[in-house]
């Protein structure tokens, strides 16, 4: 792909700027505090401002964007669909949808092989748990603290972060658990095997208290995204299935964010060997062309479904335009060996790469993840583990990750920022000098958040 040719325009950004000021209200924002880029392109790895301002995006969109920006071939696959049949209501068969569908069952671990298609990851997750709930006529659904599952009613009360806290209406029939994180343990583990067996025996002693027969699904982030990174220890997941199995609960992995190469895996549940009984998917799917998402249903479930109708839809179900970029998207994937590079770069340039830097840098903790798909836990020192902004902190006591972030603006790098962390989560197709970039505005900007370090 030709690099775009930048082309200032001051004016121009100073006035799409003004009109998003006066009517667009951003999510998850202060709406008076906040003073959005205006983006004037993007393309391939990169996207540039009006100032002529180019950025190296180490956030993938918000971890969508895994075939990077404007894939000719996903392009074109659009335009196409638009000039054959641009929209059609969910209850007919089209070609495009099915075709979709198709491609996703084929890569799904098991079973998992009919697809209930969503306009993005929070509707996935919602209708995973009705799904889950009407199949095993229970309530509770179990989620992890340290997750997101997103924003729509359901997923904001699994959703273990602060944001969920405003909306929390502690009636929707979720009770949070502890999940893994050796850093952090909360069972005061010394390996992975004894966080493994801990996190197990609480979860399992979570079940007994709250009833077994009342609890319809457990819910995880294969490996959680927003809230960390946190790859699973060996035998986790596996753990969990049984657990499963043995009280009759609905196992629903979410891979809105872990799947479709993210880890150099489809989906990262490849990785440890399991398959749930539910997956809900978004995102990657067609690198957020268009919005969609959706849940894959094992044969178990969707036969529930077969005599006794779904009470679920959505006007815009497998939209056609959507599932033309799915398509797209998943063909482009295979033909370029998109997953097999997310694979090749985690081994042998970021993760590398990561670990390097942790050794230079007083400020990182950890480093942890997988594929494209990375995180490094900043703090103020490394014997204590004390994060180097508080849980969940904001306006001065944020000021260090603020720091970090504006250097690596500064050199080109437009990171992705969570409470004390870095994420290193590129399109899935980075290059090796793309990567290595990264890494070197990365590295300037922990030079900064080093002078944080006690």
């Amino acid at each position: 792909m030709t690099p775009h040719v930048i082309e200032p325009d001051p004016q121009a950004g100073a006035a799409i700027k003004a009109a998003d000021r006066a009517h667009v209200f951003h999510s998850w924002s202060a709406q008076g505090l906040i003073d959005p880029l205006a983006v004037a392109g993007a393309e391939g790895s990169y996207f540039w401002d009006y100032d002529g301002n180019r950025y190296l995006d180490f956030t993938s969109g918000l971890v969508y964007t895994n075939i990077g920006y404007q894939h000719p071939k996903v392009v074109a696959a659009i335009q196409e669909q638009a000039g054959k049949l641009a929209t059609f209501a969910p209850a007919f068969a089209v070609d495009v949808r099915s075709e979709a569908a198709r491609l996703i069952a084929e890569r799904t671990p098991g079973d998992l092989d009919k697809i209930f298609f969503t306009n993005g990851g929070a509707e996935a997750v919602e209708n995973a748990v009705r799904m889950a709930r009407l199949h095993t006529g229970r309530t509770k659904v179990l989620s992890a603290y340290r997750s997101y599952h997103g924003a729509t009613s359901t997923a904001i009360n699994l959703t273990g972060d602060p944001r969920r806290w405003p909306s929390d209406t502690a009636s929707a029939g979720v009770v949070h658990f502890w999940a893994p994180f050796l850093y952090r343990s909360p069972f005061y583990s010394a390996t992975e095997a004894e966080e493994c067996q801990r996190a197990l025996q609480h979860l399992e002693d979570t079940i007994a208290f709250e009833g077994p027969a009342t609890i319809a699904a457990i819910i995880l982030e294969t490996v959680p995204g927003t809230a960390g990174i946190m790859t699973p220890p060996p035998g986790y997941l596996a753990g969990v299935r049984e657990i499963c199995d043995k009280y009759g609960i609905v196992f629903v992995l979410d891979e809105v964010m872990a799947g479709f190469g993210r880890t150099g895996k489809w989906f990262a549940a490849e990785h440890f060997d399991v398959v749930p009984d539910l997956m809900t998917f978004a995102k990657g799917v067609n690198s957020g062309y268009v919005p969609l998402g959706g849940v894959a249903i094992n044969e178990k479930i969707a036969a529930t479904f077969d005599k006794r109708p779904y009470p679920g839809g959505l006007t815009y179900s497998g939209h056609p335009l959507a599932c033309a970029a799915a398509v797209a998207t998943i063909n482009v994937m295979a033909d370029e060996k998109v997953v097999e590079n997310a694979a090749h770069i985690g081994e042998t340039v970021l993760g590398p790469g990561l670990r390097e830097l942790a050794e230079r840098h007083p400020s990182v903790g950890e480093v942890r993840g997988m594929g494209v798909f990375w995180a490094l836990e900043l703090v103020k020192n490394r014997e204590t583990r004390e994060p180097l902004v508080p849980y969940n902190a904001a306006g001065e006591a944020a000021a260090p990750m603020a720091a970090l972030g504006a250097a690596a603006k500064k050199n080109g790098l437009w990171p992705f920022i969570n409470m004390n962390r870095t994420h290193a989560v590129p399109a899935c197709n980075v290059s090796e000098a793309e990567a290595k970039e990264g890494l070197a505005a990365l590295d300037a900007a922990l030079s900064v958040a080093d002078g944080y370090t006690a």
